[in-house]
C-alpha cells in the first residue's frame, strides 16, 4: 500500500536537546507541525466516528499536545521506552508509523497494525519499544520499568516514559511501580497528565483537595516537579529536555506532574454534563495550540503559518482517503486462534548436564534447573519475595543469590502486580525472567498483569512474552485458605497462558527448562507437598520437551484415569490397591501440561477402556476436571459404558485443621472408596 509522502516539516521525528538549544526557531516549527497534525487528526477522527466510519469509541488528545508532542520529539526513538495513554495520539504519530498506519488502526481495517484485534488508541509498536496500552492504566507503568531496565542491562542508555492521569494516580499499581523504580534506580520519567478529571470525577473526589501530586515523589526517594504545559510550549520543551538529560545521566527516576487540558470529554460518548457552567470555556481559553501559533505568526508571519497549515491539512485528508479505501479485515477464526500463542521455537542449546543421575526431591530438582538456567543463559534472571538470602519460603532458591548475585537473583518487594509487570517488560526486550510467587494464592494480586496483559500480548501486538511464573500451590499441609489454593481453572479460563504441573523430580526439572525456553508466558504449578516427598533420579533428558504431553503412568483395562500434580501419586497408589484387592486395573495418565491440552493418547485409551475418571485437587464446581471431561467426551462420547467420574475437592474455602482439610480434599482412602463403588 502506498502512503502519501510526509511533508518536509514532518520528515524528522527527533528533536535532540542540543538541537533545541542550537536552533530554537526551527525546533519550534517542527513542534508546531506535529501538534497541528495531532490536533487536526484527533478532530477528524472524531468526525469519522460520528459518521459511523469508526466503531467502538474514540478518545482525544485535544489540549494535551503541548506535553505529548515535545516529549515524544525529545525522546531517543532508537533506544528509549514509552507507553502512551488515552491522550497520546500525537505521541504515537511522532514515535513510529505513518499517519495511515494509525488511521488504519482506528478504522480496524485489513491494514490495521493490530490486525483489527485491538481498539483504536490501545495500539503501540513493541518492536520500537512503544508499549500498547491496556485499559487498566496503572498496570502499564511496571512494563515500562521492566523494558527500560532490560535496555540498560543490554548497555543501552535508555530512558523510560510512563504516562498516567490524575485519576490513575489513585491506583495501587502506580505506587508499587514508583517504589520499584526507585529501589532499582531505574531511569524512568513518570508523567502525571493532570487535566483535573478522571472521566467525570474531578480531582477533588480522587484525593485531598489542593494536593500537589508531584510532591509524592519524595516518599519514594525521587525528584519531582510540576509544569503547566498550557502556557508556553517552547518553555515546556526546554524543561522536558533538561529533565530527560538528567535522568539519562543519573539513572534515577523522576515524577513530573504535567498540568494539561482535556478539551473534549473522556471519550466520544461523554456528554460533559458534569462540568460547571463556563468551565469548558475556561479550558479553551487556556488551549496551548492557538497561543503557540500566535507566537509563531509574530515571528514568521501569518502567510508562513497558513501555508504550513494548508500543506498539513491536505496531507491529512489524503491519508484519510487512502485509509478509507482499505478493505475490511477477513473474519478468519483460524488465523486468530493461531496467534493466541507465539509459534513454537527451536530448543535452546542446553549443555547435557547433569550427565549422571542425581538423587533429588522436587525442590532440589527445581533448584538444579534454576542453577542450570542462570549458568547457561545470560539473558535469564529470577525474582520473587524472600528468594535471596533466605532462599524462598520453601528454600527452592537456596544458594542462588550467593552464586549469581543480586543482578540475576532479585529479592523483590511486596508488590506482586508491579513485579509481574516488570517481568513482562524485561521479556519484551529479550530477557527471560522466572518469577516466584511465594504462594500461588498471591497470584490474585497480579491477575491483570497475568491474564489481561501478558496472556494477550502476542494476540494483540505480535510481541513475545517469555516469562515463567512459578506457583507453589496445593493443600494437605495445614496452611489454610490463603496458602493452599489450586487456581489452574481460574487462570486458564483466560487464553494465552501455557501451564505445566509436574508430579516427579525429573518432570519438575524438565518442566522448568521447557517453560523457560517457550516464547509465551508459562505458569509452572509446583505442589508444595511434593517439594520434599521422597527423592528420585534426575539427569539431563534430551526429551525434556515431552512434558508438553501426558505421561502414561500405569497400564490398565477397566478405566482411564486422568490426573496431575500430587494427585498423580494418590492415583498410582489407588490403582495398585485396586489391582491387588479387586483385580481391577486402571490406565493412569499424568497430564503434566494443562495448557495447551494434548489428549490424543487419553482418547485412544478411553476407546479401549470405555470408562473415564478425572481426578484433581481443585474444587469440583468450575474445576479443571469439568473442562477435561467436556473436551474428551466431545469426541469419545459413544466409547463410554458409564458416566464419567469426577473426583475433586469440596466447594468451599480450604479449611485449616488437618481433620477438616482431609475431609475437604481427595485422599488415598476416599479415592479408593469412590473408585470401588463406581467400578462396581
Amino acid at each position: 500500500m502506498s502512503f502519501p509522502t510526509l511533508p518536509a516539516l514532518l520528515a524528522s521525528r527527533d528533536l535532540p536537546p542540543a538541537e533545541l538549544a542550537r536552533d530554537p526557531a526551527a525546533a519550534v516549527l517542527r513542534i508546531y507541525a506535529w501538534m497541528h497534525v495531532a490536533r487536526t487528526g484527533d478532530n477528524r477522527i472524531l468526525d469519522l466516528f460520528r459518521q459511523g466510519l469508526i466503531k467502538g469509541t474514540v478518545t482525544g488528545g485535544q489540549g494535551n499536545e503541548g506535553l505529548i508532542v515535545p516529549l515524544a520529539l525529545l525522546a531517543d526513538k532508537a533506544t528509549d521506552v514509552i507507553s502512551f495513554s488515552h491522550r497520546g495520539f500525537g505521541g504515537h504519530l511522532v514515535w513510529s508509523g505513518h499517519l495511515c498506519d494509525h488511521l488504519n488502526q482506528y478504522f480496524a481495517n485489513a491494514a490495521s497494525p493490530t490486525k483489527a484485534r485491538e481498539g483504536n488508541i490501545h495500539h503501540g509498536d513493541p518492536a520500537a519499544r512503544s508499549l500498547p496500552m491496556i485499559s487498566h492504566l496503572g498496570a502499564m507503568l511496571s512494563n515500562v520499568a521492566g523494558l527500560t531496565d532490560s535496555q540498560r542491562r543490554l548497555g543501552r542508555p535508555a530512558v523510560g516514559f510512563a504516562f498516567f492521569g490524575d485519576g490513575g494516580s489513585s491506583t495501587g499499581d502506580i505506587h508499587e511501580t514508583l517504589n520499584l523504580a526507585s529501589l532499582l534506580s531505574l531511569p524512568v520519567i513518570f508523567v502525571i497528565e493532570n487535566n483535573r478529571y478522571a472521566y467525570s470525577t474531578p480531582t477533588s473526589e480522587q484525593f485531598a483537595p489542593d494536593t500537589e501530586l508531584w510532591r509524592r515523589a519524595a516518599g519514594y526517594g525521587m525528584e519531582g516537579f510540576a509544569i503547566d504545559t498550557t502556557i508556553d510550549v517552547a518553555a515546556t520543551a526546554q524543561t522536558l529536555a533538561a529533565a530527560i538529560e538528567k535522568v539519562r545521566k543519573t539513572s534515577r527516576p523522576l515524577l513530573i506532574e504535567a498540568h494539561t487540558l482535556r478539551l473534549r470529554g473522556h471519550a466520544a460518548y461523554d456528554t460533559c454534563d458534569y462540568l460547571l457552567p463556563g468551565e469548558s470555556d475556561g479550558f479553551f481559553a487556556r488551549d496551548p495550540l492557538p497561543k503557540f501559533r500566535a507566537q509563531l505568526v509574530a515571528a514568521h508571519g501569518a502567510a508562513r503559518l497558513d501555508a504550513i497549515d494548508a500543506e498539513l491539512n491536505a496531507w491529512i485528508e489524503a491519508c484519510i482517503t487512502v485509509s478509507l479505501a482499505v478493505p475490511r479485515p477477513a473474519a478468519d477464526a483460524a488465523a486468530m486462534l493461531a496467534d493466541v500463542f507465539a509459534p513454537e521455537n527451536a530448543p535452546l542449546p542446553w549443555q547435557p548436564t547433569p550427565a549422571a543421575p542425581e538423587n533429588l526431591n522436587n525442590a532440589q530438582a527445581i533448584n538444579l534447573g534454576l542453577r542450570k538456567i542462570l549458568t547457561e543463559r545470560p539473558e535469564s534472571l529470577i525474582l520473587g519475595q524472600d528468594i535471596g538470602t533466605y532462599g524462598g519460603a520453601f528454600k527452592v532458591t537456596e544458594g542462588l543469590l550467593a552464586t549469581f548475585g543480586r543482578a540475576r537473583v532479585f529479592n523483590a518487594p511486596l508488590a506482586e502486580s508491579a513485579c509481574t509487570g516488570y517481568a513482562i517488560g524485561l521479556a519484551l526486550a529479550g530477557h527471560r525472567t522466572i518469577e516466584e510467587f511465594q504462594f500461588a494464592d498471591f497470584v490474585t494480586e497480579a491477575m491483570t498483569q497475568l491474564t489481561l496483559n501478558a496472556a494477550t500480548y502476542h494476540f494483540r501486538s505480535g510481541a513475545k512474552v517469555p516469562v515463567v511464573f512459578r506457583l507453589p500451590c496445593g493443600g494437605g499441609l495445614t496452611f489454610g485458605s490463603f496458602h493452599s489454593q489450586e487456581l489452574e481453572s481460574v487462570l486458564l479460563a483466560f487464553p494465552g497462558l501455557k501451564a505445566l504441573y509436574p508430579s516427579t523430580a525429573q518432570d519438575a526439572f524438565d518442566c522448568l527448562l521447557a517453560a523457560y525456553e517457550d516464547d509465551n508466558p508459562v505458569l509452572l504449578f509446583e505442589h508444595k507437598a511434593l517439594y520434599r516427598r521422597g527423592k528420585s533420579h534426575v539427569a539431563w533428558n534430551p526429551a525434556y520437551r515431552d512434558v508438553w504431553t501426558p505421561r502414561h503412568v500405569r497400564s490398565g483395562q477397566h478405566a482411564t484415569l486422568v490426573t496431575y500434580g500430587e494427585m498423580t501419586h494418590l492415583a498410582t497408589e489407588a490403582a495398585a490397591y485396586l489391582e491387588t484387592e479387586y483385580e481391577k486395573t486402571l490406565d493412569v495418565f499424568d497430564l503434566r501440561a494443562l495448557a495447551p491440552l494434548r489428549l490424543d493418547a487419553i482418547r485412544a485409551s478411553l476407546a479401549r477402556t470405555h470408562r473415564l475418571v478425572v481426578l484433581h485437587e481443585g474444587r469440583r464446581t468450575h474445576g479443571f476436571g469439568a473442562e477435561l471431561v467436556s473436551q474428551i467426551l466431545e469426541t469419545q462420547f459413544f466409547d463410554l459404558e458409564a458416566p464419567p467420574l469426577r473426583i475433586a475437592s469440596l466447594d468451599l474455602p480450604v479449611p485449616f485443621a488437618p481433620e477438616l482439610e482431609a475431609a475437604y480434599r481427595p485422599t488415598r482412602d476416599t479415592l479408593i472408596a469412590r473408585l470401588v463403588t463406581w467400578l462396581d
